[in-house]
């Protein structure tokens, strides 16, 4: 389970430190382009501020972010015994500390874990996971979802939704400002309106780019590290089957934490991706997934 469990936590950090350096510089690159165009240093001293200051959101408020976004609820004990009790056996064999657990009212089934590390992270599920798993199939889900706790997959994977957020939003506001801002007193009306422009199509491409990068490696290595962790891949295989046969949408999928879950959460019943749609999936195809695991080639 070491090999598997705990392979990838330095990489991941390395990649959470290069994005979030990235974002600096990619800010602090367009405040110093615009402020240039305008002849106003104050548009380079907001850039750093704002670029700072989303490095600071990003990583201490972005699981609360997530969180909000889909309306989860804190839950005890008392509440949903059999997932405190489950998660709890699972994060002692696993040698993690228990982490918060979370519940969204939803009949899509689903569940995703967040958090900036492992003494501060949070396993959610729909209700709709919870009403259709058997407790071994629950089992092989939580798992799961430890798996990317101890791998430290839940900071880079969480921070990626705030700052494609973020992103989207800066290029929107440079198109706007492109479209309508005053050219006469700058030194490249002309020039304003084509990076506007770039940034808007560009954008959406980085942030499935960025996603894609981050999502079908991570979930073939959780799958195989949870099936290690609980000894019974048959579990989290016929999880997986249930899950993606549900075909119900969860209410609060969004584009921008599609990724973070252990399905699709815009998936519907009864259709196989092209091949072509397989390069632009956030999760590896079902079917591959349950082939690994129950070692069918």
């Amino acid at each position: 389970m070491g090999e598997n469990l705990y392979t990838h936590q330095d990489e991941n950090v390395r990649k959470t430190w290069i994005l979030l350096s990235s974002f600096f510089i990619f800010v602090m690159a367009l405040g110093w382009f615009f402020s240039y165009l305008y002849n106003s240093a104050v548009i380079l001293y907001i850039a750093v501020l704002f670029s700072v200051g989303m490095n600071i959101v990003s990583y201490w408020y972005s699981d609360k972010i997530v969180l909000s976004l889909h309306k989860a609820k804190l839950v005890t004990r008392e509440e949903y015994f059999d997932l405190y009790t489950v998660t709890e056996n699972l994060s002692i064999a696993a040698g993690l500390p228990m982490p918060k657990l979370y519940v969204v009212e939803d009949a899509s089934p689903n569940a995703f874990a967040t958090g900036r590390d492992k003494n501060h992270a949070v396993v959610c599920v729909t209700t709709g996971l919870l009403s259709i798993l058997e407790r071994t199939e629950l089992e092989g889900v939580v798992a799961h979802e430890l798996a990317h706790i101890g791998n430290r997959d839940i900071l880079l994977s969480t921070i990626v939704v705030v700052m494609v957020g973020f992103v989207a939003l800066l290029s929107d506001f440079f198109l706007r400002g492109s479209l309508f801002g005053n050219r006469d007193n700058n030194k490249g009306g002309g020039a304003l309106l084509i990076v506007g422009i770039v940034l808007a199509i560009l954008t959406p491409i980085a942030a499935t780019l960025i996603k894609l990068a981050i999502s079908r490696k991570r979930e073939f290595l959780a799958d195989s590290s949870g099936a290690l962790l609980t000894r019974y891949p048959e579990g989290l295989a016929k999880a997986l089957q249930k899950i993606s046969g549900a075909g119900i949408p969860m209410k609060t999928a969004h584009n921008a934490t599609a990724h973070m879950f252990i399905s699709n959460p815009f998936a519907s019943k009864g259709k196989s991706p092209s091949a072509f749609q397989k390069m632009f999936m956030t999760h590896p195809p079902v079917e591959e997934r349950i082939a690994a695991l129950i070692g069918k080639q």
